[in-house]
């Protein structure tokens, strides 16, 4: 069996300070605590779905509110996914999904080209999740894909339920990276005529 994919990250700055396990071939089991609740949730699902053994511990300015918590997060996982991958020789490099929750329908399709970028069509009808901005979800997402060279489409096809499309977009999120990070055994270089993904 290959050797796991596997990385481990600290970040601090006078906002947060961040500790990231990833393993890309886990099994799915999670150990998340950001002090932010519904971000908590929002992982444990992606891991789960990406079948990604995640740990995080995080401390943040969350007295001011969540913003800096939410976005160092997705920096710091992105750049976790980045050099959990090394060279990506051998990977499918892309990966898509299309997952219902209810009412809310979102895809997410995604390419581990090196080159971060995000299109998000992800209209949220509320402005908050209990005490969590939506505006964040956002922020979230393109932190992770600037950081992990990711070219990240979310896209809602149908939705009402703010809690449903957030929870909808962060599963498929999981599902297209699992696609994407796994290992073709056909695939026996990088998978780009250029030779390298940077």
């Amino acid at each position: 069996m290959s050797q796991q994919r596997k990385a481990q990250l600290a970040r601090k700055t006078a906002e947060t300070d961040i500790n990231v396990c990833l393993n890309l071939d886990g099994t799915g089991i999670y150990e998340v605590q950001t002090g932010v609740g519904f971000l908590d949730h929002m992982l444990c699902l992606w891991a789960r779905h990406g079948a990604l053994d995640l740990t995080i511990q995080a401390r943040g300015d969350t007295y001011i509110d969540d913003h800096h918590t939410v976005e160092d997060i997705g920096i710091t996982l992105g750049l976790a996914i980045k050099e959990a991958l090394g060279d990506k020789a051998g990977i499918n490099r892309y990966g898509h999904a299309l997952v219902p929750m209810d009412e809310a329908l979102i895809l997410v399709a995604l390419d581990l080209s090196g080159r971060g970028h995000l299109e998000l069509d992800l209209p949220l009808p509320s402005t908050k999740v209990g005490s969590f901005d939506t505006e964040l979800v956002e922020e979230f997402f393109r932190a992770l894909a600037v950081n992990g060279g990711i070219t990240l489409h979310v896209r809602m096809l149908s939705g009402r339920n703010t809690h449903h499309i957030i929870e909808g977009a962060f599963k498929a999120l999981g599902r297209a990276l699992r696609q994407a990070v796994a290992r073709d055994e056909r695939l026996t270089g990088i998978p780009s005529t250029k030779g390298v993904l940077s």
